[in-house]
């Protein structure tokens, strides 16, 4: 695993008027490396993840990106750097097919990338996801929760990302759903050696196929480290659900 920093946050801060969102926040992912960041509900996450992807400016800080100062960058300009958000409750186009809401997800890159390259892609991403090879002429909105958000993480993977933030993928499925999609976020590495940011707030799933993480409580950083070291830390445990966890 390569030591490189793809993406840096330095001391981030993000106001909604009178609230403090992120207070001097910091971390970074190395290529390669797949990175949890996890917290309760309203700790700050999607936050945080909104302005690495430009859709926030933070009110101070910076985001650094393949040695690149993109704060407060376009969202649309940073798609076209290969950064791609996978937003919290999946947004897919309901109303189209499973195929077209793939094609979709590579049209930023669709005047420098080949028709026949794109079609490799849906290729390569029907065979990690049957599911959607199966269901490629089937409306997006009439499939199970677990299949849309398939078909989100399957439509980002279309834009060929350096970096993919995926924001909360198991939010709304049930146990075992949710762990087949953690699953499958493992081997988006291991099929496309994609680096993955994974919002969460399931701590021992998501810290099963995160190499290390970072753990945010109102809206700083409090912990750090391997993910062998989290999920063995109490404190992380207190603070990331209020209680001790036994």
């Amino acid at each position: 695993m390569s030591e490189q920093k793809l993406l840096e946050v330095l001391d981030c801060s993000v106001s909604y008027g009178p609230i403090q969102a992120l207070n001097g926040v910091s971390l970074s992912v190395k290529q390669g490396e797949i990175v949890a960041l996890l917290g309760a509900n309203g700790a700050g996450k999607t936050t945080l993840l909104q302005t690495m992807s430009g859709l926030l400016r933070p009110t101070s800080g910076q985001v650094i990106y393949q040695g690149t100062d993109i704060t407060g960058m376009e969202a649309e300009k940073i798609v076209e750097k290969h950064l791609i958000h996978v937003p919290e409750h999946r947004q897919i186009f309901s109303t189209m097919t499973v195929l077209d809401n793939l094609y979709l997800g590579a049209y930023h890159h669709r005047k420098t990338t080949n028709k026949q390259a794109i079609e490799e892609n849906i290729k390569r991403v029907f065979k990690l996801f049957p599911i959607l090879s199966d269901r490629k002429d089937q409306m997006g909105g009439t499939m199970s929760g677990g299949q849309q958000q398939m078909l989100a993480i399957a439509r980002g993977m279309m834009a060929e990302p350096d970096l993919l933030l995926l924001d909360e993928p198991t939010l709304g499925l049930a146990p075992l759903i949710a762990k087949d999609v953690l699953e499958l976020v493992g081997n988006l590495r291991k099929q496309f050696g994609t680096t993955i940011l994974l919002i969460e707030q399931n701590l021992h799933a998501s810290l099963k196929v995160a190499d290390r993480g970072y753990v945010i409580s109102h809206g700083e950083i409090i912990k750090s480290g391997s993910s062998s070291e989290l999920l063995n830390d109490p404190e992380v445990k207190e603070a990331y659900l209020g209680h001790t966890v036994h």
